[in-house]
């Protein structure tokens, strides 16, 4: 099964003549199974055999980038791919490079001459509306300069000595054009600045924004017109018009010539209209067309750079005329991959067909996992901790249940479980449609919707556990409770007590509840207070049949109750976690063949952890069952129950004073929770269980170190004795050189010929830090070794804390539902009878749904899906996963494709 343990993997060499070395990569792409090694890595790009073809790829997807944008921009629907299409051959490359470059020319062409024509028709659209809006400045000029002739007291205007007022304004010249809006009033300064207040400006705005030729967007104009006098203000007012950008358009001053001119600008317009939209026609008729074919142009040009990419990967036998290439293989697949070749040589007429031997090889495998759509997503949060070594346990596949359920522990809300549930599902029904969907964040949720899906279910089932849903619980087997409530205080504050159903106390906010056990069913759990049960008659302990009584919702003591019990369930359920996690350990080591780790290794670290922290877990199942609310012959009052946590603290410091073994009141008889009342058994026990830990420290720390030391000197003596062989060889004239024997680096074992040297020791691919460094010695191993000891211990204790998070969260989470439920949705039904309270309950309910929406099921379930992922990465997968393993990077087609996942 290929998610336990990575597929095995066989490194291959392969030899494609040239002439089918292309259809044999086309056929091995759409298998997808083989990893190419590269052997020209020395080599830069352009030193490569088929550069010059990856060159011509990346030009044709150059132009099919900008053919999709203008695809885009012209707002045309690209059609999707029914079937894939296949790799073109090399001459059907050819013909598909020329279609691609005859429509980039023709698209650039229309582009080009469409652009011109919007330029002339912006011009000819404001040189229209310049010559509409110079008949209201031109028609006012006499009134203008007649005014400003007798009002102005600036002088800038005054008729000169000997000049009529007609004479006058025939000397004054004007010109005219547009300007955009965001320019006109610094044009306006600069011209009165330059002109010192010499040059009279008019400045009018267009009726409608033009577009503009090279972006399309609109722009806001204005047509102006400048009055001035002579050549030298003339020059000054052209260059200040061409600094800001102001086209300038000629006017006639007769009125009968710009009627005329008029005339012929409208009728030009209206040819330009007509070519316009013949030309917008034509290039949208050519840019659908080119829609249909866009995605399998891309498809095949995409296909084709990867063939040449991974051919340029290969070394080339210039005298066999020969591609030789390196690719690691599954072995499972290696079938199928000979039958790929074979069709492939068939089909290019190769006389000499691929060759394929398997090479024997001391390097490091990459880690391959088959995954499937809801595998995938597991093992995606594994291998962002680190891709798993060659063979090494895969922790993915007890992922699938561990993670949801730990999720589920510290979410535990059915009804907030039962909408992620309904999330989930909604996006695995539909999950062909949304694939589609490219949006960063969403793609990343839709990625994990089996996961979110089994976190759904398991938050169902922890909800009925914890009976809670929404902040409130199911009386479905009925409680073992009735409530007494006080209907009114008595002056003297005593309650007067009535009785009444647990379904309508908890209705009623507000009051002070006594509990009683139920008398028609005459059962009861976990009462503290002997005296409560005077009042309501004989009762025997007989728990609610399945999770928790729904009357500790309205208990004073919920918390404290609650508390007890997930605080020791999350150290169970971390005790087992990582004790799980040792014994794959012991998975590892037997498939690796180490059998002396698993006396160095394995057995230190399970008698180190159960005798103290497996001990200490017995001892929470052991009270439970101990020790109750009643005191009967088989259940001991609760009142005498020992603390576990300062029995462990005792057992550590191996600490039984007087003072600590004294019972906390006269009806306790002993302290101690099993054996006799002097407590000699739990004492032996306990003092038995501290040493084997402490023993077994020693063990763990020296023996890999000493089992390195033992296999150096063996690799010593081997050594040795070969060179006493090959000594006497060289005096007999057998053995002219002396050579060594093959030593694998990472075992330091003399190689026996296997396909995969396995690794020995603490400093291999399971436990250690660097450990395939060659020149390792007995002190590195050694502080290798201490650090992992010292790292194990202290984690035994961390790591066990550390799982607390999961009563921590689920309080945290019950929490905050109970504060929207009590302060938020119970406001509603409180509210003004009619319709204004109808109103009332709706906005309520909306505010209550969107924070239940966003706080609790968004933020506080991504806080479980972090904390149950740290759980997973450093107390669980830290025991046996060290990740440092190599990705299996096939060379697949499926990669070219936008909607396929690199998996």
């Amino acid at each position: 099964m290929s998610i336990f343990r990575s597929e095995k993997m066989s490194l291959y060499q392969l030899f494609l003549q040239n002439e089918s070395a292309y259809r044999c990569m086309s056929e091995l792409g759409e298998l997808g199974c083989v990893e190419f090694r590269d052997l020209n890595s020395e080599a830069t790009a352009f030193q490569r055999t088929f550069s010059a073809e990856v060159t011509r790829c990346n030009e044709m997807e150059r132009k099919l980038r900008y053919l999709e944008a203008q695809i885009i921009k012209e707002g045309v629907k690209i059609d999707e791919l029914d079937d894939m299409p296949l790799a073109p051959l090399p001459k059907e490359m050819v013909d598909l490079e020329a279609a691609l470059d005859k429509m980039d020319s023709e698209l650039r062409e229309i582009n080009a001459n469409n652009e011109a024509l919007n330029k002339n028709f912006v011009s000819l659209t404001e040189m229209k509306f310049t010559l509409q809006n110079a008949e209201n400045f031109l028609g006012d000029r006499e009134s203008i300069f007649g005014a400003a002739s007798v009002n102005d007291t600036s002088g800038a205007l005054t008729l000169e000595d000997g000049l009529t007022q007609q004479q006058a304004m025939q000397r004054f010249r004007f010109v005219t054009g547009v300007i955009s809006q965001e320019r006109a009033p610094g044009f306006e300064r600069m011209l009165w600045r330059a002109g010192r207040g010499n040059i009279y400006l008019r400045i009018a705005p267009l009726p409608e924004p033009l577009k503009d030729p090279v972006t399309g967007n609109d722009v806001l104009k204005s047509v102006f017109i400048a009055f001035y006098q002579g050549d030298q203000l003339k020059g000054r007012v052209k260059k200040i018009c061409e600094g800001y950008h102001a086209a300038l358009y000629p006017c006639p001053e007769s009125a009968a010539q710009r009627r005329e001119t008029s005339i012929g600008v409208f009728s030009r317009l209206q040819d330009l209209t007509t070519i316009l939209d013949q030309t917008k026609q034509h290039r949208h008729r050519v840019l659908e067309a080119s829609a249909k074919h866009l995605r399998s142009w891309v498809v095949k040009v995409r296909k084709i750079k990867g063939i040449f990419h991974t051919l340029n990967m290969l070394s080339v036998d210039v005298t066999s005329k020969a591609l030789i290439a390196e690719c690691w293989i599954p072995d499972a697949d290696e079938p199928r991959v000979r039958l790929a070749l074979k069709q492939a040589s068939e089909a290019s007429d190769s006389v000499f067909p691929p060759i394929l031997n398997e090479l024997p090889t001391n390097a490091k495998p990459p880690t391959y996992f088959r995954t499937n759509k809801f595998t995938y997503g597991f093992q995606a949060l594994v291998n962002a901790y680190g891709i798993a070594n060659y063979r090494e346990v895969n922790p993915g596949l007890y992922t699938i249940i561990t993670f949801p359920f730990l999720f589920a522990v510290m979410f535990g809300d059915g009804g907030h479980a039962l909408i992620v549930t309904m999330f989930a599902s909604w996006m695995c029904l539909n999950e062909e449609k949304l694939s589609k969907i490219k949006e960063e964040v969403f793609s990343i949720i839709f990625g994990g919707r089996y996961i979110i899906l089994l976190m759904g279910f398991f938050s169902i089932y922890t909800g009925f556990i914890y009976n809670d849903f929404f902040a409130k619980a199911f009386n479905i087997f009925g409680s073992a409770w009735v409530v007494n409530y006080p209907s009114e205080r008595h002056p003297g504050g005593e309650y007067l007590i009535g009785e009444g159903s647990m379904e309508s106390a908890m209705l009623v906010p507000d009051r002070h509840y006594d509990v009683c056990p139920n008398k028609t069913t005459t059962r009861v759990f976990g009462l503290d207070n002997e005296t409560d049960f005077q009042a309501c008659g004989h009762y025997r302990q007989d728990p609610y049949p399945f999770g928790v009584d729904p009357v500790w919702v309205i208990a004073e003591n919920k918390i404290v109750f609650l508390n007890s019990y997930k605080m020791k369930l999350s150290i169970i359920f971390g005790v087992f976690h990582m004790s799980f996690g040792i014994f794959l350990n012991l998975w590892n080591f037997t498939y690796f063949k180490r059998r002396l780790a698993i006396l160095v290794e394995f057995l230190p670290r399970i008698l180190f952890f159960w005798p103290l922290f497996g001990y200490m877990m017995s001892l929470m199942f052991l009270k439970w069952v101990k020790y109750g609310a009643n005191k009967e012959d088989r259940v001991l009052k609760s009142d005498c129950a020992p603390s576990i946590l300062i029995t462990f603290i005792n057992m550590m410091l191996l600490s039984y004073g007087e003072d600590k073994t004294k019972p906390p009141n006269e009806e306790c008889k002993t302290v101690f929770m099993f054996g006799d009342d002097e407590g000699t058994t739990q004492k032996t026990i306990q003092i038995a269980f501290v040493i084997i830990a402490v023993l077994s420290v020693p063990v763990l720390l020296l023996g890999t170190p000493l089992q390195f030391k033992m296999k150096e000197n063996r690799m010593k003596k081997a050594r040795a004795s070969y060179s006493n062989d090959s000594g006497s060889s060289r005096s007999d004239g057998n053995e002219p050189e002396d050579r060594e024997p093959i030593v694998n680096s990472s075992t330091m074992n003399v190689e026996s010929g296997g396909k995969h040297p396995e690794p020995i020791g603490d400093y291999d691919q399971n436990q250690g830090g660097s450990h395939d460094d060659e020149h390792n010695t007995f002190g590195d191993v050694m502080i290798y070794q201490s650090i992992h000891t010292i790292e194990f211990v202290l984690e035994c204790i961390s790591h066990t804390a550390s799982y607390l998070r999961l009563w921590a969260l689920s309080l945290a989470h019950s929490q905050l539902s109970e504060v929207l439920w009590f302060m938020v949705l119970r406001i509603g039904f409180k509210a003004l009878p009619g319709y204004y309270g109808s109103i009332s309950i709706f906005l309520t309910f909306a505010f209550w749904a969107s924070a239940t929406v966003s706080i609790l099921i968004a933020m506080e379930g991504m806080s479980a899906f972090l904390h149950t992922l740290r759980l997973h990465w450093v107390e669980f997968q830290s025991k046996f996963y060290k990740g440092e393993g190599v990705k299996f990077h096939a060379f697949h087609f499926k990669r070219v494709t936008d909607d396929v996942k690199d998996d």
